[in-house]
């Protein structure tokens, strides 16, 4: 309870609340300090004058009155009344729990009553010392605002419960500690006075006493005085009203200001208030343990940061000294040097220094000889040594000419320390982020499908402080296998190509920086089309190519064949599509079927051996791949007429379609892989692609007629469903046909592939990537 002692004190005095009273912001004050803060206001913001100004506003509407600025916010410790223009500018002052509060603008006047009843100057007003919220009072004064009964009660159990132990009420001096309490006397005493005052007999004998926790208790419990009204003295709180949200009397409902408000039993507001705040409170009991369960997290965090310090100043200085270490083997390797070369120079200089002295010794010896044969007088005995000894002469010369007089070494050394590097990587020593960035968030509201590409977008959480240098991308291969990388950088934002159809894809992100990778996010399911939407690609066509009609429509403008390629490609499930001849002159060739992506552009379809192909004419067909023609069945085109192709992977074969009957055998066996539809043709054919339908797991999709934009007819289901092996019955076909009527939408982007063995094209922001 002790918390509690604060909501108990005066904001004015700082001591507990003596004779509180409520003001209309519901803050209390003590009766006595009220008083104290009064001021006297100028004539003209009497309420008298106010309703002679014809003012609607009530004695009651502090909120207006708050323009008044009653208080000073300022630090210097003044405030000045800015709404009264005679009122003088007063020095402010703090009560004891730091609340400033205004002394009176003038002493009040003697009067014989206490100074809680005593009446207060006319024109007076008062300020909340909490809010600080300005009200003039009336003519009651302040006998206007109610009593807080309530609070009294708190306070006077709150001083009980504080005590150390009851003492007894009737000892004179030093009071002992009572023993017991009478109930109906209402007085503790002890085992003296009890004998004394309370004896045992006579009317006293009925008095039921008991222990002193006990009657305190009781005491608690006795029933409360009923508080009265504050307009009527001698009447009792018996209604509450509505309206002004306070207890009223039947006077006031039969005469006062509250005679047309709404007016409720005082029991039952009593009950639904406790009620209500009981409520509140058990909201606010939530928070507070929320908040007790914070600080000891934030004590927890106080101790573990503690230890993280000891721990990271531990090893910062081991780390210090290992480079201080290092530093030092270095060092040692670096003097090692310095000695080698000193002890390299000293000996060759002193090995110089030895040869020389050899030498000038032997020259010296050979100087001597010379001079004492020169010496000699005989002319044939110096004749017959003469010549051998100037041949000695000039070979001992020439051998100090070599460069034996040049000393072999330098005295200085040719060694210079770098030191830069090191300073420079000392400057720069500093602390760098030791943590893995944070699991970022994926954005769903930015994350969508369209045909069989997957946008995904992402962001670091708002309280993260680690940067991330980039994020990794992971997909499934949408059979619920093993998760791979598709996309490795910065931006926060996919676009992911080349997924299969009607598939169902898992989507996680992950950030990294130099410290490690973060941990991974919320996976994300995503769901690609059921049906592909394509047409003709002129990023990938010859360039005698023309297009039309949204590229669902191709001619060429060579007499030359020249290959055109859809933009979607298909490597697993079941595909049909159609395409109308809409010109044909002078009986070309043109050729129909699918191709890889890297097929010749500059042939007929067929020619190499990256692409399967029908070719026709007006008479009869030919199935050809890498230049071998096979199964001439007869049959051919016209302006009008309709070629169908069956990519069936399921069986791993293509068939051909002629105005909707099968054109000969089963054309190819064995297709497996990534094929994209095809078309070869020159400047006399002109094709449209009509409509295409997409099976996959035995599920049959019929799309609208992509040129005219109308829905096809039920038997053009049914021959459709024989091509690829279900019946006209199917119920689910026949559902689809019923509620077939969708639009056909123009492909924005680059070639989509569906193809497991080839990794799907990532690209950030439509910016093509090394995925």
């Amino acid at each position: 309870m002790e918390e509690m002692e604060e909501e108990l004190k005066c904001p004015v005095c700082g001591s507990f609340y003596r004779e509180p009273i409520i003001l209309p912001c519901s803050h209390n004050i003590c009766q006595a300090c009220a008083r104290n803060i009064l001021v006297q206001t100028p004539e003209s913001e009497s309420p008298q004058s106010r309703r002679a100004s014809g003012s609607g506003v009530s004695d009651y509407d502090y909120l207006d009155l708050d323009k008044m600025s009653l208080y000073s916010e300022a630090d210097s410790g003044y405030g000045s009344y800015g709404g009264f223009a005679s009122a003088p500018t007063t020095p402010c002052q703090k009560s004891p729990n730091g609340v400033r509060v205004f002394p009176p603008a003038m002493p009040p006047p003697a009067t014989h009553l206490s100074p809680a009843l005593a009446s207060v100057p006319r024109n007076s007003c008062i300020t909340c010392p909490q809010c600080h919220r300005s009200l003039i009072l009336d003519d009651r004064g302040l006998r206007g605002f109610p009593k807080n009964r309530v609070l009294e009660g708190v306070i006077d159990r709150y001083q009980q419960s504080k005590a150390a132990a009851l003492k007894c009420q009737l000892c004179e001096k030093a009071p002992k500690e009572a023993t017991v309490m009478c109930e109906q006397c209402d007085v503790f005493y002890c085992d003296p006075c009890r004998l004394r005052c309370h004896p045992p007999r006579g009317p006293l004998a009925k008095h039921r006493l008991v222990p002193p926790a006990q009657g305190r208790v009781s005491r608690r419990l006795s029933p409360r005085k009923v508080s009265t009204c504050t307009d009527h003295e001698l009447e009792n709180h018996s209604m509450y009203c509505v309206q002004c949200k306070m207890p009223v009397c039947y006077q006031c409902l039969e005469e006062g200001k509250h005679s047309s408000h709404e007016v409720k039993a005082l029991g039952a507001m009593w009950k639904l208030h406790k009620s209500q705040l009981s409520q509140a409170l058990n909201g606010l009991s939530d928070r507070a343990k929320e908040a007790k369960e914070f600080l000891v997290q934030l004590r927890n965090m106080v101790q573990q940061i503690q230890e993280n310090s000891v721990e990271f100043e531990a090893c910062l200085v081991a780390q210090c000294d290992a480079l201080i270490d290092a530093l030092n083997r270095r060092k040692a390797q670096l003097l090692a040097r310095v000695n080698k070369e000193h002890e390299h120079k000293l000996k060759v200089v002193r090995d110089q220094i030895s040869h020389c002295t050899v030498k000038l010794r032997q020259t010296t010896g050979l100087m001597e000889y010379c001079l004492e044969v020169i010496k000699e007088n005989d002319p044939s005995g110096f004749l017959q040594i003469s010549d051998a000894l100037i041949r000695r002469v000039h070979l001992t010369e020439d051998q100090w000419g070599k460069g034996t007089l040049t000393p072999r070494m330098t005295t200085d050394f040719d060694l210079s320390l770098d030191n830069s590097p090191l300073l420079q990587s000392i400057h720069q020593l500093d602390f760098v982020q030791m943590k893995v960035p944070a699991t970022p968030i994926l954005q769903l509201e930015d994350c969508c499908t369209h045909n069989n590409s997957a946008t995904l977008s992402w962001k670091q959480p708002p309280l993260s402080t680690v940067p991330a240098e980039g994020y990794i991308l992971e997909l499934d291969d949408g059979n619920g296998g093993q998760f791979r990388e598709v996309y490795v950088g910065k931006e926060t934002m996919c676009t992911v190509d080349g997924l299969h159809f009607n598939s169902t894809y898992n989507a996680r992100i992950k950030a990294f920086n130099k410290t490690g990778v973060s941990q991974y996010s919320k996976t994300l399911v995503l769901q690609t089309s059921e049906v592909a939407w394509f047409a003709f690609d002129p990023g990938s066509a010859h360039s005698d190519i023309i297009f039309s009609n949204d590229n669902l429509t191709v001619t060429c403008s060579s007499y030359d064949d020249r290959v055109v390629l859809g933009k979607t490609g298909f490597s697993k499930g079941v595909h049909y599509w159609e395409l109308t001849v809409d010109r044909y002159d002078n009986h070309p060739d043109p050729a129909f079927g699918v191709a890889r992506i890297d097929v010749m552009k500059d042939v007929m379809l067929g020619k190499d051996d990256k692409a399967w192909a029908m070719y026709v004419d007006n008479n009869r067909s030919w199935f050809m791949h890498n230049n071998s023609h096979t199964n001439r069945t007869e049959g051919g085109i016209t302006k009008g007429a309709t070629i169908g192709v069956l990519l069936d992977f399921n069986r791993k074969t293509l068939t051909f379609f002629i105005n909707d009957e099968q054109q000969g055998p089963i054309a190819f066996e064995n297709v497996e892989g990534l094929f994209f539809p095809a078309v070869s043709l020159n400047r006399n054919v002109q094709v449209s692609y009509l409509l295409f339908f997409f099976r996959l797991c035995q599920c049959v999709c019929l799309l609208t007629d992509a040129m005219t934009r109308t829905p096809t007819t039920k038997s053009k289901l049914s021959a459709v469903c024989r091509k690829v092996g279900m019946g006209a019955a199917n119920k689910k076909s026949k559902r689809i046909l019923k509620g077939a009527s969708v639009s056909y939408h123009r492909s924005h982007f680059n070639r989509q592939e569906d193809s497991p063995e080839v990794p799907p094209a990532a690209s950030a922001h439509r910016r093509p990537i090394q995925a």
